[in-house]
């Protein structure tokens, strides 16, 4: 093992930035105060994120080709064929035969207008007795009643309706399960939403208390950092709301719990990178004053940079056609602006207030450097060994492999939109949707209708029985039901237009409506229906495909068209900052494929647990682009804590020195803010909906790879092998970084002092004994101690 010493930082902050820090610590009562009372203004005059929002079911663009169907049908029959809302009864042992004609009975009641006092307009039930519904799994034992309202009645009026309608009309007798559908799922998800975000918030403040607390060994400190967030998360959440209101963004409420905790870890984040600046300079025996302009002026445009690309990289999701994904950019890109915003001002400030109160704790009487971050105790003769060449290279082809190997899964990754399985398992309307299933198929509750266009097509009919016939035999249909059904009457018209130039079937499917299988299967059918109509002798008929499974088929090809937009715009923006802030091509290129790898194995992991291990029919739409696209722009965070201090040390030495010297500063940090914001993600599993526990896994899984594997090993062996592979050049800054200066001359001393050759920048002198350089230092390069000449500054 090495025992060469640890050279000494060479990086000094530019005079710009020491001027910035100036004026922030001489203003930091005034910045506290105007803070306060803007985050007052907005609680008081600003409207809070959410208030008339809605959830991400009803972004679903009303240009929706599924949704052009429906309403295309309802013109031509003058009646709905699909139900979003349903009454479930059933008994496993069977159904009377006096409930299944009440059931009859009462919703012809409803639909002849004779229960004048409900909302409910009309009202068709559907029993499995003797099996007359194809595919139905029992005979006897369930009866579904599908309900329609006005149509421009909202989703919580509609389930309003149903309640009121199955709590005035049924009875005990009548086998009631319960009310469920799409349409109640969506209303109870934003209601468990809503319910949750208490407990979301208490818990996510209670572990950063503890984790802050225990990093810094302080009582202070986690009070800072959860301060600080608070402010940032009020503002955000208000002027999100004006934002949203001013510019008619709907919001949806499944955004609120997300932007809470990225708020809380992005925000600490930067308070712990600032508090471990500050210790150290306190530690060294400087003023609190100083200690405030040192840590303000050498992590400041870090912290810029990080949260300038964090935004980026979240507000690139705009640029996707999808309504879902361009509600969800503008809300997480204004939350990280604003918190970076009060992170370089605030804090500072107050650490300038409080000095070494900030770091106060019992028993302790003034701030000491810790101990387990000087470099011997955190790896300092790991990162010396890791970034030899010989060492890198096989470090470096174990990470790529090991990573690769966890992203194997993502390649059978399905798509769905799920509604009701996405409730939890003991809700009622999940029971009640897995008891009709029982009685049914899987697809009952929101089957898909088919709409055929032509002139005179309602009258051929043994052209549509013939491709009724061929529907039913597809794979993971399980009942058509359509025109060549003789049972129902005609003069009905629910499968034949009365003008005859339409005609129409419903398909009830064998799977989750809204799975990732059901949407391959409408997509399968979507494929093959013009062979099907031409063999039936329907050739030349139009036809379209509405329904939830088609709505959601219609998003899944959406997202998926939107990839690349998404990765395109979220790549480019992250990689422009990395290139703006390191002043290079090839190493910002290299550490975004780091990015990339590790986004692939997060993915890869999540797929496996969801969909292999437990069983999911595939994963949320929104879910792993909404997870790539943060994991892409926090990554470049946790590139510019890392990698940027050693880059710009790099200046004066070669690059595996420098990467050498600030590896094992910037490690203790960024393993703290990986933690608080893995955990901060993580406790999104409090809500108890599938997509939600899938973002809280793929969030934090991807932050802790990040942080403890590419950041930590990946990365720093990859740049040392580009350097021994292409030289210095290849990795050869454009230009000089513009937040460093030369070194300042050395002090006149009083007693002569022997002539001496100056050293070359490649060699490293030892570290002075008298007065050591810490690590806690963290995110930044390593601490260059001010020449002996140079007065402290007055503290005022």
């Amino acid at each position: 093992m090495s025992t060469e010493p640890m050279p000494r930082s060479r990086w000094r902050p530019s005079f710009l930035l020491e001027w910035y820090a100036e004026i922030v610590v001489w203003l930091r009562w005034v910045i506290v105060l105007a803070w306060l009372a803007a985050t007052a203004a907005a609680m008081v005059y600003l409207p809070a994120l959410g208030q008339g929002g809605s959830d991400l079911g009803q972004l679903v663009s009303v240009d929706n080709p599924a949704v052009r169907s429906e309403v295309r049908s309802f013109e031509r029959f003058g009646l709905p064929l699909l139900s979003r809302i349903s009454i479930v009864q059933r008994d496993p042992n069977g159904l009377p035969a006096s409930v299944q004609a009440d059931a009859v009975a009462r919703a012809q009641a409803v639909s002849e207008g004779k229960l004048a006092d409900t909302a409910i307009l009309a009202a068709i039930p559907v029993a499995n007795t003797l099996k007359l519904l194809p595919g139905a799994r029992e005979n006897g034992t369930t009866v579904i009643t599908m309900l329609f309202t006005a149509p421009d009645a909202s989703f919580a009026e509609q389930l309003e309706a149903a309640q009121k309608f199955a709590a005035e009309q049924y009875d005990a007798d009548d086998a009631v399960v319960g009310v469920t559908g799409s349409v109640p799922a969506r209303v109870e998800q934003g209601g468990i939403v809503l319910s949750s975000l208490p407990w979301l918030e208490a818990i996510t403040v209670v572990a950063v208390f503890v984790i802050v607390a225990v990093a810094f060994r302080s009582l202070v400190a986690p009070l800072l950092a959860l301060g600080v967030a608070g402010i940032a998360i009020m503002l955000t959440l208000h002027v999100g709301g004006e934002l949203a209101g001013r510019f008619g963004v709907p919001v949806p409420q499944e955004t609120q719990p997300l932007l809470v905790a990225l708020l809380l870890g992005v925000v600490t984040d930067y308070v712990v990178f600032y508090l471990s600046g500050v210790r150290t300079r306190l530690a060294a025996g400087e003023g609190r004053l100083e200690a405030a302009r040192q840590a303000a002026s050498r992590f400041t445009p870090i912290i810029a940079t990080a949260g300038a690309t964090a935004a980026a990289g979240t507000g690139a999701l705009i640029v996707a056609d999808s309504a879902a994904f361009r509600a969800f950019g503008p809300g997480m890109a204004v939350a990280v602006l604003i918190g970076m915003l009060v992170s370089v001002t605030l804090v500072p400030a107050l650490l300038a207030i409080l000095g070494g109160a900030a770091l106060w704790a019992p028993g302790r009487r003034a701030a000491t450097a810790d101990p387990a971050e000087q470099p011997e105790h955190t790896g300092g003769r790991w990162a010396r060994l890791l970034t030899r060449p010989l060492v890198a290279l096989p470090v470096l082809l174990l990470c790529v492999g090991g990573l690769v190997a966890a992203a194997l899964p993502a390649r059978h990754m399905g798509l769905g939109v799920s509604f009701v399985e996405a409730l939890p398992a003991d809700h009622p309307a999940r029971k009640a949707a897995a008891e009709a299933e029982a009685g049914f198929a899987a697809g009952i509750l929101s089957p898909t209708e088919l709409l055929l266009e032509g002139d005179g097509v309602a009258a051929r009919t043994e052209q549509l029985t013939r491709l009724q016939q061929e529907l039913s035999k597809r794979t993971g249909v399980a009942a058509v039901i359509g025109p060549a059904d003789r049972a129902i009457p005609s003069e009905l018209n629910l499968f034949r237009s009365p003008d005859g130039g339409a005609a129409r079937y419903l398909l009830v499917l064998d799977d989750e409506p809204l799975g990732a299988t059901a949407v391959r299967t409408l997509t399968s059918l979507d494929a093959d229906l013009p062979g099907l109509l031409d063999a039936a002798g329907l050739g030349g008929t139009g036809f379209s495909l509405g329904g939830d499974t088609a709505i959601a088929k219609v998003i899944v090809d959406q997202t998926m068209s939107d990839l690349g937009r998404i990765a395109l715009a979220a790549l480019a923006a992250n990689l422009l900052f990395l290139m703006l802030y390191l002043r290079a091509l090839w190493a910002p290129l290299a550490l975004l494929a780091c990015s990339v790898l590790a986004i692939g194995a997060t993915l890869g992991a999540t797929t496996w647990l969801f969909q292999e291990h437990l069983g999911a029919d595939g994963l949320t739409f929104y879910v792993p682009f909404a997870a790539a696209v943060l994991l892409v722009a926090l990554g470049s965070d946790y590139n510019i804590f890392g990698i940027g201090p050693a880059w710009n040390e790099a200046r004066h030495r070669p690059l595996r020195e420098a990467l050498a010297i600030t590896l094992p500063q910037s490690a203790r940090a960024i393993r703290t803010a990986a933690f608080t914001l893995a955990v901060s993600f993580g406790l999104l599993a409090i809500v108890p909906l599938r997509p939600f526990r899938e973002l809280a896994f793929a969030l934090s899984v991807g932050i802790l790879l990040d942080a403890f594997v590419v950041r930590s090993v990946l990365a720093p062996a990859l740049l040392t092998v580009m350097e021994a592979v292409g030289g210095r050049g290849r990795l050869e800054r454009v230009r000089k970084v513009v937040h460093q200066r030369q070194p300042e001359p050395e002090p006149e001393v009083s007693e002569p002092e022997p002539v001496s050759e100056p050293e070359p920048v490649s060699q490293s002198k030892p570290m002075s004994r008298s007065k050591p350089v810490s690590a806690a230092e963290s995110v930044p390069a390593a601490e260059s101690e001010r020449p002996a000449a140079e007065p402290p500054r007055r503290e005022s």
